[in-house]
């Protein structure tokens, strides 16, 4: 349409030039330099829009779900052209999915990126399987720190990388010459190298629709592997309804608060709270039944006190998450500052556009037009970036590890290398007599300090009276350092409480056995056998 447009200009243009020969000499000399000069600026402004639109063509052409064996081709085709275009020409770019940015936006250096595809895996692989971003800072950060933390914590473990979007393979290859192995590629690349334990770790929030989607591929591959597992996603398993939660997303809540908090430069969430600002997390939002995950969330965040913390969803699904509502409870709470931060594992493209994004339907341009709020921060950081989020995939990981049953796992991956930080841990004795208490459900709380490695727990009464690291024939010579006991309150099921002894156990390594004695009113000392596990 453009060009007839323009070749009708021409046209008119032409017999204008024809129709002027009653004018003087003078005249038409003028008037047919200046035709001549608009014409050829509509000729030019005619190829300006040629090549933007070769280019928007070409774009278009990989924004695709689907591989095909002229993927690669198509991809340094569009380069190729974009490279080509004037700057004035990259401005015109526009297509049903292409736009300047494809290519023009700065997203960081896509060089501090590892697409993980070489081959050389060996019998065990760990596969990481990530929707994908685009945006090379969040890929990194967020993506990669997951992926550097599992290669970490199983040196015995080659850590491979999938993605499940293409489009965002396409994007990447096209404008970084970066290659990241789809689902299919990587699997393939599995096979071919002779993998006999494979575990997918997926980065995904929930068991969503990308969640069914990667179990869906993994079908046809299923007896190529001599052991295959796949390992929970960040919140584990999804429960019943809104109302349940888990210590997934107990743990993962208090995380992504405690980061968001030191980001704003505040204490904890409750300094944030004393200073009238509320926290607002923004998830994807699904039409799965798993958005009752969402919901959950929430639930999670009002249990543990944070009133200031709101859960919402870029899709409004479950439907009091979409912006709207959300900018009403806030509003309804008494909050005047709010901060926006991404309830996602990558900040990629909806952190960046849908919250942070400066477009008339954002998050933060509805919060300013809402007119309700003195200040609207953003923070745009993915949670795959919280150290004690990639931990939590560790832990993740080592119980897919230890389903596949009789593989051999470092001291170093056993011990999942915690970070600085308190977990919840299973407390595991040989004596249904000696065990945490039955309000902890047998559990309890590890503190990483330094590299050294301490469990507290609270037992079921105060009839031991001190423990000993060791067996007890050495506990009663003298000397001998005894753990002395804590005054713990415990809180039952049914809103009663007791008081009852603690100790505080050195812990030289997680799933490892070892003896601890103990000394109770009848003053004598028994031997036992302990282990702490699972820390979340």
């Amino acid at each position: 349409m453009k060009k007839l447009v323009v070749a009708a200009l021409i046209a008119a243009m032409t017999m204008s030039m024809l129709a002027g020969c009653g004018e003087t000499a003078e005249n038409v000399t003028t008037e047919s330099v200046q035709e001549e000069t608009a014409v050829e600026e509509t000729a030019e402004a005619v190829d300006d829009q040629a090549a933007a639109d070769n280019v928007a063509a070409l774009i278009d052409a990989i924004y695709v779900q689907e591989r095909t064996d002229e993927t690669d081709a198509q991809c340094a085709a569009a380069k190729a052209a974009w490279d080509a275009l004037t700057d004035a020409q990259k401005e015109l770019v526009e297509g049903e999915n292409a736009d300047p940015d494809y290519f023009g936006r700065d997203t960081g250096d896509a060089s501090k990126d590892d697409p993980r595809n070489g081959d050389d895996i060996g019998d065990n692989e760990i596969l990481v399987v990530s929707f994908g971003t685009s945006f090379n800072e969040s890929r990194v950060n967020d993506i990669k720190g997951i992926e550097d933390a599992l290669a970490k914590a199983y040196p015995d473990w080659a850590v491979r990388r999938a993605f499940t979007a293409q489009i965002i393979i396409n994007h990447i290859q096209a404008r970084d010459e970066e290659k990241i192995d789809n689902m299919d590629q990587a699997l393939e690349r599995a096979v071919a190298s002779g993998v006999k334990n494979l575990v997918i770790q997926p980065t995904h929030l929930m068991h969503g629709a990308e969640y069914d989607e990667m179990k869906e591929a993994l079908d046809a591959y299923a007896d190529k592997f001599e052991k295959l597992a796949i390992a929970e996603p960040l919140l584990g398993e999804v429960g019943a309804d809104g109302n349940a939660v888990n210590d997934d997303k107990e743990y993962v809540a208090k995380e992504v608060v405690a980061a968001a908090a030191k980001s704003a430069g505040a204490a904890d969430i409750k300094a944030l709270a004393d200073d009238s600002t509320a926290l607002v997390l923004m998830g994807h939002g699904t039409s799965h039944t798993a958005k009752v995950s969402y919901s959950q969330m929430q639930t999670q965040m009002n249990k543990l006190g944070y009133d200031n913390v709101f859960v919402g969803t870029v899709e409004g699904e479950p439907e009091e998450t979409a912006c709207e509502n959300i900018i009403e409870a806030v509003k309804e709470a008494g909050f005047t500052k709010v901060i926006l931060r991404p309830l996602m594992v990558v900040a990629g493209d909806h952190a960046n556009n849908d919250m942070a994004g400066d477009e008339e339907d954002s998050w933060k341009s509805m919060f300013e037009a809402s007119g309700n709020f003195e200040s609207i921060d953003c923070q745009i950081e993915g949670m795959g970036r919280i150290e004690a989020i990639e931990q939590l995939y560790v832990n993740h990981t080592l119980a897919a590890i230890d389903s596949l049953g009789n593989l051999s796992i470092s001291s170093t991956a056993a011990a999942g290398e915690l970070a600085d930080g308190t977990y919840t841990v299973d407390f595991n004795t040989d004596s249904s007599m000696f065990r945490a208490n039955e309000a902890l459900n047998g559990k309890g709380t590890l503190t990483v300090k330094d590299g050294k490695m301490t469990a507290h727990v609270s037992l079921q009464s105060k009839k031991i009276l001190n423990l000993f690291v060791g067996l007890a024939a050495d506990a009663e010579k003298d000397g001998a350092k005894l753990l002395e006991p804590t005054t713990d309150t415990v809180k039952y099921a049914d809103g009663t409480t007791e008081e009852v002894n603690g100790f505080d156990i050195p812990v030289e390594a997680l799933d490892k056995e070892f003896d601890l004695a103990l000394i109770g009113t009848k003053n004598k000392w028994y031997d036992h056998k302990v282990s702490f596990s699972n820390p979340q």
